[in-house]
């Protein structure tokens, strides 16, 4: 086995499966495209499920990929085992369809053990297989030459996680020796598959052969496929001999920066504190790449997930030494390390440094309220004589403030307590089966159905310069069967020989329209259009009268629909470029609608859009409309297009031949969608709204032509009506009329206010001659109506002239809610009555809460009919006090 960079041993695999047949695909975002089921893409076959369950057919069916991945459901144990990570890199070869088990298993053979690979020992190679699986263990034993006692029965085997493609696995460990065993030869666990580290897995085979019906049973696949993935790290601690995979040139570099920050404490010293060294490079690497594919810190999601990676990160550092802001300067390092596969960390790296610098200020910020937190849950405990700090107070401390468990324990050490590790648990894990019940089931796959996949007739879309068109019908299926003919009342699907009906994409809502006999009758509505498996528009239509193939029908295209359309779809490139302008090249798309009505458009920000950046986009957008810039579409390889300049949707994947979308010079994009000519075919551009729809990612709605000519006439008509409101002789008086209106309002206002404090001075001379007395405290109790918080605070500050008792309280009823007031003088606040104390016991009693000064304090309330007993219980409190 020879010694070998990590960044050669990935190509290395990549260039094996090359010379296979294999196509390599390029790493996908780690913020999943199109698919509400994962949280994060966590392993090589995620970005690939469309292939697996037969939704698209890939052009070649032997794939191979180095894929970035996130999981994050076991953070806790990053930096405690040898192998734990939130990000990894999956390396994969699969077959759609094509080679089965026969070739993947001696193919990975031949790249773990052959001389011009990675030369492994076979000796030291062990396998394990589903027992009932005798094929596979034929194959390793026969074909490849495995000896019977390094090819182990597993039960657990078989790769299955509910509907959709499933099957036996087969998974390759290897032996690290007697050195790493960390179990007796008797120990049960201590086989190639058992809990150990002496066995280390490298590659698991997954072989899809079986449906797995919704209703429980299994069917035989129409196409079998394979699914193989083998840990980077892991190998790569292999060849490297490193005890873990921190030890490798993966983690090093940024193991050795975090030891330049930490003044003096070095990893390899103490086992304890090299986990803060692990979960901070293991941490930052995730960080990095979450934030340069566009997720953003935030309270839920995917961003909460980020946001406690930088916290527990910082924590980790300040057990380090490191009390300041530094997790920004180990992204350059991150970046190097993976410059060479994944360029795009170096590329966008002051974003990323811009937002992990924020975010660490943020966090240091709220660090010191959960100290005070903290603190509160010691005195609490303090004062009842405990010694056991409740795991769900731990919790919240590691939920609210990222303070992980180890912290609060030494904290609580500190002091003389224990925290209750069992309720902690409990309390988290209540929280994964919230996250997990809120989001449909990860890794989930479509059942594959054969009909689809197997239609391979070519069908061309020729609509991006025709709307009618006479074209024959190739293909009818309904109820998931082909035909001949379907008659009418039926719903069925249709592919045509060209048409000029646009699928469903990008973005952009499909076609609808008429098919039509050559007579001229209407004999199919198109409702919708979305793309085959095999990348014809497959027309949903529902039939009025008897349709057949191997006939031609003239196909119309619904023209007025598609021109507005088209109208929106190029004001998405005009704003999207009008963003880049005004907020930066990082406010990037992150999704888009594209519909007759309206355009939506979603992209990546961290920080609020102003009224002032909105109306400078909405201006630039409509300047370029008036400017008349040609629209033109040129059909090219994607390489030839990223030379052009062309922006692509963030995270999306696209073949050899793309269409690169340029208005003049401004905006030049990737796009398969139906465009306008020229810019000023869009008339006008209106923003309606700007909205946060998630972490780091806002929604822009707007309307264009008709659409927007409409807007601006609803708000024509409403000024209209504003202005017979207001009595202003036009429109444009408005303003004036209401600035006027408001200046009356607010001399009425005033002079109800004197006339006001006129009557309650009036009334206060009966108010304070009522003193109640309790133990030689006196007090004034007064209900009143129709008087705010404001007329209720002058009254006490003429109790407080009048000097009459010791402590006054008013409340009053308006528009049924309640206003309490307390005040207390200054002598009795030396000696402990405090109005703030006064308040929180009277307030329940108006269905209401709180709080102020220890000689004022002020409460609302929602229940009037509860003022007589808060009154009536100033005296009992007083009797308390």
């Amino acid at each position: 086995m020879r010694q070998m960079k990590s960044s050669e041993i990935r190509q290395l695999f990549l260039k094996f499966w090359e010379t296979k047949g294999h196509k390599v695909e390029p790493s996908a975002s780690l913020v999943p495209v199109n698919d509400p089921t994962l949280l994060w893409i966590n392993s090589g076959v995620a970005t690939l499920k469309k292939y697996f369950d037969g939704t698209v057919v890939p052009e070649n069916p032997r794939i191979t990929n180095a894929q970035k991945s996130i999981r994050t459901n076991d953070i806790e144990n990053v930096g405690v085992t040898a192998r734990h990570h939130t990000l990894f890199e999956m390396l994969g070869n699969f077959s759609i369809g094509d080679y089965f088990k026969e070739e993947a298993i001696p193919w990975a053979w031949e790249f773990l053990t052959g001389e011009e690979w990675l030369a492994f020992d076979p000796e030291l190679l062990y396998v394990t297989y589903y027992p009932e699986d005798e094929e596979t263990k034929k194959i390793w034993i026969e074909k490849v030459g495995l000896a019977e006692d390094h090819v182990v029965p597993v039960e657990d085997n078989f790769w299955d996680i509910g509907a959709g493609p499933c099957g036996p696995d087969t998974e390759i460990f290897y032996d690290r020796g007697v050195e790493y065993q960390d179990l007796p030869d008797s120990d049960p666990e201590m086989y190639p598959g058992g809990e150990n580290e002496r066995y280390l897995e490298i590659w698991n085979l997954v072989f899809s052969e079986f449906n797995h019906k919704p209703d429980g049973s299994y069917e035989p696949l129409p196409h079998k496929n394979v699914d193989t993935g083998m840990g980077l790290e892991r190998v790569v601690s292999i060849i490297q001999d490193a005890p873990t995979n921190f030890e490798t040139d993966l983690f090093m570099p940024i193991i050795r920066k975090i030891e330049e920050l930490s003044n003096g404490v070095h990893y390899g010293m103490d086992a304890k504190v090299d986990t803060s060294f692990k979960v901070i490079a293991d941490h930052i690497r995730a960080v990095s790449f979450a934030i340069g594919d566009r997720a953003l810190p935030s309270n839920e999601g995917r961003g909460y997930i980020l946001r406690r990676l930088i916290r527990r990160s910082v924590m980790h550092g300040q057990k380090l030494g490191i009390n300041r802001l530094f997790l920004f300067e180990l992204v350059p390092v991150v970046a190097e390390i993976m410059e060479e596969y994944y360029p795009e960390v170096k590329r966008d790296q002051e974003f990323i440094v811009k937002v992990i610098t924020n975010e660490e200020q943020r966090f240091q910020e709220t660090i010191h309220d959960g100290l005070e937190i903290l603190q509160e849950v010691f005195d609490k405990i303090s004062s009842k004589n405990e010694t056991v700090i409740k795991g769900e107070d731990a919790f919240k401390l590691y939920d609210t403030y990222g303070f992980p468990l180890e912290l609060t324990e030494e904290y609580a050490e500190e002091k003389g307590f224990t925290v209750d590790r069992d309720g902690f648990n409990e309390a988290m894990q209540n929280q994964r089966n919230r996250a997990r019940a809120a989001r449909q089931v990860a890794d989930s796959f479509s059942v594959q159905s054969a009909v689809l996949s197997e239609v391979i007739v070519p069908s061309e879309f020729v609509g991006y310069y025709q709307t009618s068109i006479q074209s024959e019908l190739l293909v009818v299926i309904s109820e998931d069967e082909l035909k001949e003919q379907v008659m009418s009342e039926q719903t069925a699907q249709l592919i045509f020989r060209q048409t000029p009906f646009y699928a469903e994409m990008g973005g952009q809502v499909a076609d609808t329209g008429l098919i039509k006999n050559m007579d001229g009758e209407t004999v199919a509505v198109v409702v919708d259009v979305k793309r085959a498996p095999n990348g014809q528009n497959l027309h949903i239509v529902e039939i009025k009268t008897e349709i057949s193939t191997n006939n031609v029908y003239i196909l119309e295209v619904d023209e007025a629909r598609r021109r507005n359309i088209t109208k929106n779809h190029t004001a998405t490139h005009l704003l999207h470029q009008a963003l880049r302008d005004v907020l930066g090249s990082h406010a990037t798309q992150a999704g888009s609608l594209v519909t007759p009505n309206h355009l939506r458009f979603d992209f990546t920000h961290f920080g609020q859009v102003t009224a002032e950046e909105l109306i400078e986009m909405e201006k630039t957008v409509n300047q370029k409309i008036w400017e008349a810039i040609q629209v033109e579409t040129v059909e090219t390889t994607i390489d030839k297009a990223k030379e052009m300049g062309a922006m692509a949707l963030f995270g999306e994947k696209y073949g050899n031949e793309v269409r690169v979308v340029t208005i003049g010079d401004y905006s030049i994009e990737l796009c398969g969608g139906v465009h306008v000519q020229n810019s000023q075919d869009i008339g006008v551009f209106k923003i309606l709204s700007e909205s946060g729809i998630g972490a780091g990612t806002r929604r822009i709605e707007a309307v264009t032509g008709q659409a927007a000519y409409e807007w601006f006439h609803t708000k024509e008509k409403e000024l209209q009506e504003a202005a017979y409101l207001v009595k202003a002789q036009q429109t444009k008086d408005i303003v004036k009329r209401i600035e006027a209106l408001k200046q009356e309002l607010k001399e009425v206002q005033s002079e109800n206010e004197s006339l006001n404090a006129k009557l309650m001075q009036v009334e206060s001379q009966n108010i304070f001659d009522d003193v109640q007395e309790v133990n030689g405290i006196r007090f004034i109790t007064y209900q009143t109506k129709n008087q705010d918080m404001n007329t209720l605070r002058q009254l006490a500050d003429q109790w407080r002239q009048k000097n009459v008792s010791d402590i006054f309280v008013a409340a009053s009823e308006l528009d049924g809610k309640v206003s309490l007031l307390a005040s207390v003088s200054k002598e009795k606040v030396a000696v402990g009555i405090k109005a703030g104390d006064l308040i929180k016991a009277i307030a329940p009693l108006v269905g209401g809460g709180g709080g102020g000064r220890p000689d004022m304090a002020q409460a609302g309330g929602k229940n009037p009919a509860g003022i007589p007993d808060a009154l009536k219980q100033v005296s009992n409190w007083l009797n308390e006090k």
